[in-house]
């Protein structure tokens, strides 16, 4: 009733029944009580204008081929975020800071052959990571060390390299199969003779001999610098002992020359 005692109090009244501002949706997108629905729109890069409040963000299907240091406006409430199917190949190290809350994240299906553990460091409540479908040889164990909450791994479908490389990988994978899904599907690429050869039904003694006889780059390095420098000391050594000999035997030389009785002539 108090809202029609004067032109003050009806504006007053009206601003109160105009409905709340909706939360920031980018044009390419749909959006709805917290998920935004990005894909199937041809975009570069991550949409800069998402509401704070997205808890879920599709961006399938589009042409995002990197993720750098700053890709991901502030989403510090997104729990999934999907990705598949981007011609993704590079991942910054520091991309998904500010995504500490995120649970699931799906890369699968993109360019990825190499992955860095300070990446997914922010992620201390990922549950499920999907890897599916890249182009992965090798997987650094660390990536997954840097996640404490994983629940589900999926790495199905990469050209995965089985040589002693893959060891650190299969240690994990051994030690944390419960985690591993579709794991029928984790298959080797190279070499030849184990195509299509299952990664999980290595053994311990698969790997023998590459416990007993790989030597890491960090040997390799020290024998690259001590391999010359033996060979530099080895010389100057031998000449520096022969010329010692040398000395010597002329010091002896001298003194039997010295020591030699003279004969006197007699007059």
């Amino acid at each position: 009733m108090g809202c029609w005692r004067g032109p003050s109090s009806v504006l007053a009244c009206l601003l109160l029944l105009r409905p709340l501002p909706s939360p920031a949706c980018p044009a390419a997108c749909r959006c709805s009580s917290g998920e935004a629905d990005c894909s199937k729109h041809a975009l570069r890069e991550v949409p800069q204008s998402l509401s704070a409040n997205t808890s879920t963000l599709w961006l399938g299907y589009n042409f995002i081929t990197a993720l750098g240091p700053q890709s991901f406006p502030p989403l510090p409430g997104l729990l999934l975020l999907s990705l598949p199917h981007n011609h993704l190949g590079l991942i910054h190290s520091q991309a998904l800071v500010g995504l500490g809350a995120l649970q699931e994240l799906d890369l699968s299906n993109n360019y990825l052959t190499a992955l860095t553990p300070e990446t997914f460091l922010p992620l201390t409540s990922l549950a499920t990571l999907n890897l599916g479908s890249n182009r992965l040889g090798e997987l650094d164990p660390g990536v997954l060390h840097a996640l404490p909450q994983l629940q589900a791994l999926l790495l199905q479908d990469n050209p995965w390299v089985c040589s002693c490389g893959i060891l650190p990988l299969w240690h994990w994978l051994s030690h944390n199969r419960e985690k591993v899904r579709e794991e029928s599907l984790l298959l080797c690429r190279v070499p030849e003779h184990l195509n299509e050869y299952p990664i999980m039904d290595f053994r311990n003694e698969s790997f023998r001999q590459c416990q007993e006889t790989s030597l890491s780059a960090q040997h390799y390095i020290t024998f690259l610098i001590i391999g010359p420098f033996s060979f530099m000391a080895s010389i100057f050594f031998c000449t520096f002992m022969g010329s010692i000999i040398v000395v010597y035997h002329n010091l002896r030389r001298e003194s039997h020359f010295w020591r030699r009785p003279r004969i006197c002539r007699g007059r």
